[in-house]
């Protein structure tokens, strides 16, 4: 069980410029952008442009913050407004896709699967749930207070694991007029 905080996640410029990513997870370990089985990452996107293609993978894309952006594919097969926040989109990262702005900055939530290897999504959950409890995830706060044990989280922590080692419940703490808890969770499970 590995224990991260997004801020002190240190950003990757984007080689055309367009944005940053900071790197939450990758399996295995140090794999190159060629060689990863799944990662997961949080990227800033200030300036319209393609995104970059990976063959065999299959992305998820989650709108954190910000106005948004239109993605486009080349060959039609995607055309959506990724405007509201914590609705999770699925598309090939096989096709050519164009980026454009919805207004300034925006900051997303990606999961990116090898297919073959493994599957899974990405949910944006209000209730308790236990990391480890698949063989492969991420938990990241979204708002409000977890709490996992002695152990609390605020938004853009979290865990990431690579083993089924189940422990304690991550719990929502409800607190009187304060931000609704919401966890951005992601189970993996290896493909036969």
């Amino acid at each position: 069980m590995q224990r991260f905080d997004l801020a002190a996640v240190p950003p990757t410029p984007w080689k055309n410029g367009g944005g940053h990513t900071r790197e939450l997870a990758c399996w295995p370990p140090g794999a190159t952008m060629d060689g990863f089985e799944w990662r997961v990452s949080v990227a800033t996107i200030a300036a319209p442009g393609p995104f970059s293609a990976f063959a065999g993978v299959q992305r998820q894309i989650m709108l954190l913050d910000g106005d948004g952006v239109h993605l486009r594919a080349k060959d039609g097969s995607l055309e959506h407004a990724l405007d509201q926040r914590w609705q999770p989109l699925a598309f090939s990262g096989d096709v050519a896709v164009d980026c454009t702005m919805l207004g300034g900055t925006s900051t997303d939530f990606n999961l990116m699967l090898r297919r073959g290897r493994w599957q899974g999504a990405v949910e944006p959950v209000r209730e308790a749930r236990v990391p480890g409890s698949t063989p492969a995830g991420l938990c990241m706060v979204l708002s409000g207070r977890w709490s996992r044990g002695d152990d609390t989280l605020t938004q853009g922590q979290g865990f990431w694991w690579s083993a089924a080692e189940p422990g304690p419940a991550l719990a929502p703490q409800v607190e009187q007029g304060g931000e609704a808890p919401v966890l951005a969770w992601v189970g993996l499970t290896p493909q036969a």
